[in-house]
């Protein structure tokens, strides 16, 4: 991965054996872009926030203010504060 506008875009080799390049790269679930943007993982974050949300909708019958917002906080809350700027 290069970074930086005036970056001469080297190949890099490790046992006489070329890297390759890579656009972005995930690492403990943070995903590091060679543009250094948090787009990639706000949309991975809030993607995995749906899937969370949808799973609470199908297996809790109980919808009441009070165990919406504590399913909220404790399952859906975490995905979104991890790593994210938002």
């Amino acid at each position: 991965m290069h970074f930086g506008q005036k970056n001469i875009l080297v190949d890099y080799c490790m046992n006489s054996m070329q890297l390759q390049n890579v656009k972005e790269e995930k690492d403990l679930d943070i995903i590091i872009s060679d543009d250094l943007k948090w787009d990639k993982q706000c949309i991975a974050a809030v993607k995995t926030e749906n899937e969370v949300l949808g799973m609470i909708k199908l297996n809790f019958a109980d919808r009441s203010k009070d165990r919406i917002m504590a399913l909220h906080k404790s399952l859906v809350r975490p995905h979104l504060e991890y790593c994210t700027p938002i």
